[in-house]
């Protein structure tokens, strides 16, 4: 009997190795795609820096809460959210297996729901994978969550931030974050803020990694950020600030305790 959630389930009993493509979970919201699709959320969840086995069921599942609530957000705006599975578990060098796995998936949209915007989300070295595949045609947002950036690669190529010109850019990083270091996402949106001026930050004070003790604010902020960035809605006012905010203070904005209280969605 397979169990868990749907977008976590292996591919077909017995298989261990590696599989030969990266695939798309379950779509979950716009009715059950029923109705119309007016945009696509992929999400990237977190991995390792070496691995070719294929990526673990607890790193999918731990993406269950941003998946219910973006779908949730977005039921009535059209959205569809699929979780992307990856070939790999890792990133692998200079293969950089999410990133092509990640240009696959907005690949599969187009040919799934024709011309829609597509917001990456990843989480970890899944957020490296997003903010390097955002110059894919379909993409028009990224939302990187505590992203895992190799120190040479903030400043340096082939981590570059060119491709992030002319999309809306979220970095969300935990202050007490000790296995991937937000002063190198805020050096990396130092650069981004260069060439594009929609690129913002918050900082989580006092949180982890994981951003368990401010998760609430944190799916609050991601929800909000994909509305208004896929459809058009106004964002909440700290987010509004943030983006037009000149650095550091759009940089550095701080996540407030109780962030999306009011926000009914």
């Amino acid at each position: 009997m397979q169990t868990g959630p749907p977008w976590t389930r292996p591919r077909a009993a017995g298989r261990t190795g590696p599989p030969d493509t990266a695939r798309l979970g379950k779509p979950l919201g716009a009715a059950g795609v029923g109705s119309d699709v007016h945009g696509v959320a992929l999400l990237l969840p977190g991995g390792s820096p070496a691995g070719l086995r294929r990526p673990a069921l607890r790193t999918l599942a731990a993406q269950r809460p941003l998946v219910q609530r973006l779908t949730r957000a977005g039921e009535t705006q059209g959205l569809v959210v699929h979780l992307v599975r990856y070939r790999h578990r890792g990133w692998n060098g200079s293969a950089a297996h999410p990133v092509a796995d990640a240009r696959w998936a907005a690949d599969e949209v187009v040919r799934r729901y024709g011309d829609v915007p597509v917001c990456l989300i990843g989480t970890g070295m899944g957020a490296r994978a997003a903010l390097r595949a955002a110059g894919h045609p379909a993409v028009t947002t990224v939302l990187a969550i505590a992203p895992w950036l190799p120190e040479p690669e903030v400043v340096l190529d082939p981590d570059p931030v060119r491709q992030l010109a002319g999309r809306r850019v979220l970095i969300v990083h935990g202050t007490n974050d000790e296995r991937t270091d937000p002063d190198l996402s805020y050096r990396l949106a130092e650069r981004a803020k260069k060439v594009n001026r929609d690129v913002c930050r918050f900082e989580v004070h006092s949180d982890g990694h994981a951003l368990r003790q401010h998760r609430p604010e944190v799916l609050a902020l991601a929800a909000d950020f994909v509305r208004g960035s896929l459809f058009g809605h106004h964002y909440a006012r700290p987010l509004a600030d943030a983006l037009a905010a000149p650095p550091p203070l759009g940089l550095r904005m701080p996540l407030a305790s109780g962030f999306g209280a009011s926000l009914r969605y």
